[in-house]
């Protein structure tokens, strides 16, 4: 691994159980992750998926490459349009830095309507990851 690398991009279905399901999982019971009709009374057009889902997934994605020894030192990541059900998700990300058995990755996810999550992930790699 070397600075400057790419992972492989991820396609991830947004459906409605795993906004639901997520949205259970991290205990958000805002209305606006399960019920589309409250969602429309708030002024959304559906419901939408929650940051601690978005946050899962962005993970996820991270430990998939690196492997299971691979650890999350620290996720910072910021929210920018919403993921709707029926779209998909894309999480690419490249490596910014890679010191001392510890990779700062760079992360994007975008649906069909823009920019849905950006942010950085420091992961200690798996002994000879680096």
């Amino acid at each position: 691994m070397r600075t400057g690398e790419e992972l492989p991009p991820l396609e991830i279905p947004i459906t409605r159980t795993l906004i639901v399901a997520g949205a259970i999982a991290s205990r958000d019971y805002q209305d606006v992750h399960h019920d589309a009709e409250l969602a429309r009374q708030k002024g959304s057009p559906d419901i939408f998926m929650n940051i601690l889902t978005t946050n899962g997934l962005v993970g996820r994605y991270i430990t998939d490459h690196f492997g299971p020894g691979a650890v999350l030192r620290k996720v910072a990541i910021r929210l920018g349009v919403p993921n709707y059900p029926g779209d998909t998700m894309v999480l690419t990300a490249s490596v910014e830095t890679v010191e001392d058995g510890t990779a700062t990755v760079r992360v994007v996810g975008e649906n069909g309507i823009g920019r849905h999550v950006t942010g950085t992930v420091t992961v200690a790699l798996p002994s000879g990851g680096a």
